[in-house]
């Protein structure tokens, strides 16, 4: 071989040959590394700790379409927040990274002279995830945009409400979560559900002082102010270093239970929970701002779920449009969707689909749009999936069928757009830390997925040797550990990154 690179005569006469050998001798050691990739592989499914587990593995070769290791990769497991891939993918595909949903305001009666609208202002929601989020305000000025419509309302020359102030979600129902999720999560920040109004990213902080180890936290205030709110707190100092506390409650419920342990020795220590109802907080919200711009409501301010008269809301006829805020568009939420796994986001990705296509942002009817979109595209008659974040435990997804997914998006004209929404492994987002210091950092690009004994990832990876790879990675029910699990699936990642 070294002849052959070094020989320049014999270089000119054997050309051929010496790129035949060449071919063989690069193709060969492709083959080890796969091989390396494999086995590495193998004794990941061999660890005594995950002998009691499921595994679901498959990594291809995005060219070739050749299989570089596998496991199981038909077996279908709770995948956790890698199930976002299928819901920032399909709002990319079927809506486009620059969709931006539109909550418009209406007034259904006229002006008079005075500045008495004789009607009712009606805010018609779109399911717009972005409305005084943190994630596109600065801290302190999430709720301006309220601001902004007051002085909107103001250039009408309206100074009178002589009727209701109407928030209305009604177009994506009030079923609160989907299908699968724990009564455990549904009252943390975390299990907010999606709904047709969103806007402080549907949570409230609570704030508790806290003193000596083993003693009660005491509550000092809560915000945004919830009205008729009950709450539950049994919250104790521990020596812990963040939070532990969790809050429990379904949705449209007032009634808070709030347990668990704060860090000792603390003053206004925040915790997070699930806001009851964001469609009636945002409309009391702005009722409070429009008062204290002169601005008087004859009636009240009401969420359309609790609305008990006879008012339609078909937005015809005598219904006015006055102005409209448009929220940010898909690309920038499935950005932070997949980069700190926003799951509020991800089900709002999820539910544009389903009001743009049906009119109707349900959880039902945008599964629906789901599945109708890709069931031609890939295989998913196996594939069970309940909502867009991957919070729900009766989700139950394969390695092939992301890898399926992964492949299609790599073709896909909206490929720049989809990578660029995932995390860099050792660089940013929830992968961060995955492979630091190591062969994968820079070379993944994943999202990752963590349940209670569910660790998932899935994206690609592109090799030291040039290759493009999709991958999907999950374990079920291990019995170490979950940073224990990460260091092993670690050994995995970086071998494909050798490939």
């Amino acid at each position: 071989m070294i002849i052959f690179l070094f020989n320049s005569e014999f270089h000119k006469k054997n050309n051929g040959m010496q790129k035949y050998i060449l071919f063989i001798f690069l193709s060969y050691a492709l083959y080890l590394n796969a091989q390396q990739a494999q086995n590495a592989l193998t004794n990941f499914t061999k660890d005594p700790l995950l002998k009691d587990g499921s595994i679901s593995f498959f990594a291809v070769d995005l060219e070739s379409g050749i299989s570089v290791a596998n496991y199981n990769e038909n077996s279908r497991l709770i995948c956790a927040s890698t199930t976002k891939l299928f819901a920032s993918a399909t709002a990319i595909e079927v809506l486009g990274k620059n969709y931006s949903p539109l909550t418009r305001i209406y007034v259904d009666g006229p002006i008079d002279e005075k500045g008495v609208l004789h009607g009712n202002v009606w805010i018609r929601g779109a399911g717009d995830v972005s409305m005084g989020s943190k994630y596109f305000n600065a801290a302190g000025h999430e709720f301006d945009f309220l601001n902004q419509w007051t002085d909107s309302i103001i250039s009408k020359g309206i100074k009178q409400i002589d009727g209701y102030l109407i928030a209305d979600g009604s177009s994506f129902g009030y079923d609160g979560a989907p299908n699968g999720w724990k009564t455990n999560d549904l009252g943390n920040y975390f299990g907010a559900p999606h709904a047709g109004i969103n806007f402080y990213d549907n949570l409230f902080k609570l704030y508790f002082d806290s003193g000596k180890i083993g003693t009660k936290a005491k509550l000092v205030s809560i915000y945004p102010k919830i009205d008729n709110l009950v709450l539950d707190c049994s919250v104790f100092a521990s020596s812990s270093s963040g939070d532990e506390c969790n809050i429990f409650g379904d949705p449209f419920s007032y009634e808070r239970k709030a347990n668990g342990k704060i860090p000792a020795n603390k003053k206004g220590f925040e915790v997070k929970g699930s806001m009851p109802d964001p469609e009636y907080q945002l409309v009391k919200e702005w009722a409070s701002v429009l008062l204290l711009k002169g601005i008087t409501i004859s009636k009240c301010a009401k969420g359309y779920r609790l609305l008990t008269t006879t008012l339609k809301n078909d937005y015809a006829d005598n219904f006015k449009l006055i102005f409209s805020h448009l929220g940010k568009n898909v690309g920038e939420v499935a950005y932070w969707t997949n980069h700190k796994s926003v799951n509020l986001f991800a089900e709002g990705l999820l539910n544009y689909v389903g009001y743009v296509k049906q009119g109707n942002g349900a959880n039902k009817a945008s599964i629906d749009e789901l599945k109708k979109y890709w069931s031609p595209k890939l295989d998913i008659t196996t594939m069970i999936i309940n909502d867009g974040s991957g919070l729900s435990r009766l989700n139950a997804i394969s390695a092939s069928h992301f890898c399926d997914l992964l492949s299609y998006m790599y073709k896909s004209p909206n490929y720049a757009d989809f990578k660029s929404t995932l995390p860099i492994a050792g660089v940013s987002g929830t992968i961060k830390n995955l492979c630091k210091g190591q062969v994968g950092e820079g070379r993944i690009f994943a999202k990752s997925g963590s349940l209670d004994k569910a660790k998932a990832y899935s994206g690609y990876v592109e090799t030291i040797s040039g290759k493009k790879i999709a991958f999907s990675f999950c374990v079920n029910n291990f019995s170490c550990t979950t940073s224990q699990l990460v260091n092993k699936m670690e050994v995995v990642l970086n071998a494909l990154a050798n490939y």
